[in-house]
């Protein structure tokens, strides 16, 4: 029975070791010239810092390219849009709200709803610009599709944040809705500064 016991002890202690010899792999082999591209390229973003931490995970997608670095920023984006519309959506089948906060929250999930389309349909677009190199009207007019439909996005994002800026509303429940909703902004606002720095780069 000690036997086993050591033996089993001694299977987990291998399988932790892999585990942890397979993560130390995967942040070793990335690309240094490829972290250094994304921190140079979030130096034109209003968030540098918020930029890096949210691209890093996708260094070796990206390499060294613009377009997959404007498109994994837009993934970021529409991800933190959807949390913060999913749970602005739950707010508003919460019992005991006040009708102006309640009202609040309809029309903040509206709008949240809206961006989550504008930044889902931004994505394929800009990947329809990836081969246009030599076909440059097609280039810009998609690439000019992308940056409208992610400034009506962050438009979306802060009109929601202003409908929380009574200081009336229940301090909580405004708070938790503006956290999510600024994290949204930040990353959305990121994603159309770098979709910029792109059309720039290839204009």
């Amino acid at each position: 029975m000690a036997n086993l016991s050591l033996h089993f002890l001694l299977i987990i202690f291998l399988s932790f070791q892999c585990i942890l010899a397979i993560n130390t792999e995967s942040v070793t082999s990335q690309n240094p010239n490829t972290t250094n591209f994304i921190k140079i390229s979030c130096k034109t973003t209003l968030y540098p810092t918020i930029c890096v931490q949210s691209l890093s995970a996708y260094a070796n997608t990206i390499q060294l390219s613009e377009q997959r670095l404007a498109r994994a920023a837009l993934s970021v984006s529409l991800s933190k849009a959807k949390i913060a519309s999913t749970y602005i959506s739950k707010v508003t089948r919460m019992r005991g709200l006040k009708p102006r906060e309640l009202q609040a929250a309809k029309d903040c999930s509206f709008t949240m709803n809206d961006s989550v389309y504008q930044l889902n349909r931004s994505i394929p677009e800009l990947g329809q610009s990836g081969n246009l190199a030599s076909r440059r009207d097609e280039f810009t007019w998609h690439v000019s599709n992308v940056q409208t439909w992610i400034s009506a996005a962050l438009t979306d994002e802060n009109a929601c944040l202003d409908m929380f800026n009574n200081p009336s509303m229940d301090g909580k429940i405004k708070d938790s809705i503006r956290v999510r909703v600024l994290v949204a902004s930040q990353v959305t606002s990121n994603a159309l500064a770098l979709v910029y720095h792109f059309a720039e780069k290839h204009s």
